[in-house]
């Protein structure tokens, strides 16, 4: 059986990476920390107050969002190790990432991560910094290790400014504004980009968004991913529930009636094996989306908040109008 899909050139399953470039991201990085004296930084991120006096040398990135902000911004010279990717690198930063130690495929214990004698920890998501992980985060400044968490990544409903603000702290925190600002104007020009394609749009795409479970569905509801699949004429299904992600009923999901659904592509299963789980759901075969095969997959990098917004509007447009959206 023939299955209709737009994947993007990048999948999140261990067993099956494929690479995916993007040139217009940002240049490569070439980055020098600006010559202005150092300004104080302070930032409350996340209930954390976060000061900084100068600038970190000896940094370690946690979750592959937070990796490549650090390397679109030219910052890999300061970065002594990295950890839990979901997919390959970007292509344009490989190079670069190919110079740092990988201290763990998931979270590495806190006695490794000291060992590469950190200043500074980025990560993506609140997770890294609990005592199943890492440590608190006052245990980590005690140590001499100030942190910082993808703020937009951890919050309900994120939204694209906040995203932005991200890029723009951790270009504060390294003084470089500059850079953090040409990346920021470089996404939105091209998000601009991709919605003149689409142009206006009367009746939405009803999307539902499968990220695993079998026995119920693992879904979106009012996430970042939510907020991209607006800016390109589609409904989330579930966006009516106060969550970010959240469990819902196979019965729920034929309630909802997807005309399309977007496959979240990484872990232990395939993107096709996921759609082909979806195929065999009998519960589904009446569902617009499961009758025509209309899915999109994206893989879990793109669908996080960094820097792949471009790569996933693209993805999720062609998906949803592919007569619009040119290559």
């Amino acid at each position: 059986m023939l299955i209709s899909y737009i994947a993007i050139l990048s999948a999140c399953s261990s067993s099956n990476i494929k690479g995916q470039s993007n040139s217009n991201l940002s240049d490569p990085p070439k980055t020098k920390i600006e010559t202005n004296t150092y300004q104080k930084v302070e930032i409350n991120n996340m209930g954390y107050s976060l000061t900084m006096t100068e600038t970190p040398k000896r940094v370690v990135t946690l979750n592959q969002h937070a990796t490549e902000v650090m390397l679109a911004l030219g910052l890999e010279k300061f970065m002594v190790g990295t950890a839990y990717l979901d997919d390959k690198i970007l292509p344009e930063y490989q190079k670069q990432y190919e110079q740092i130690p990988v201290l763990s495929k998931k979270y590495p214990s806190q006695e490794v991560l000291i060992s590469a004698s950190p200043d500074f920890a980025y990560a993506g998501w609140k997770s890294a910094f609990t005592e199943k992980s890492l440590g608190s985060r006052e245990d980590l400044e005690k140590l001499g290790i100030k942190t910082y968490v993808q703020e937009s990544s951890n919050k309900t409903a994120p939204t694209l400014d906040e995203v932005y603000q991200d890029i723009l702290n951790i270009g504060r925190i390294f003084n470089v504004e500059v850079k953090a600002n040409e990346i920021i104007s470089s996404i939105k020009k091209q998000l601009d980009e991709i919605k003149n394609q689409i142009g206006s749009v009367t009746t939405p795409v009803k999307v539902f968004v499968y990220d695993s479970g079998e026995d119920k569905a693992f879904t979106a509801a009012n996430t970042y991913l939510t907020n991209l699949i607006n800016l390109v004429g589609g409904k989330n299904v579930f966006d009516d529930i106060q969550k970010g992600w959240t469990e819902v009923s196979w019965e729920e999901v034929v309630n909802r009636n997807p005309e399309l659904i977007v496959i979240v592509d990484y872990g232990d299963k395939t993107a096709e094996q996921k759609i082909d789980l979806l195929l065999k759901k009998t519960e589904l075969v009446d569902v617009p989306a499961i009758k025509n095969k209309k899915f999109v997959i994206l893989p879990l990098s793109a669908a996080a908040e960094g820097v792949r917004a471009p790569i996933a509007l693209k993805t999720l447009a062609k998906g949803f109008y592919p007569e619009k959206v040119k290559e």
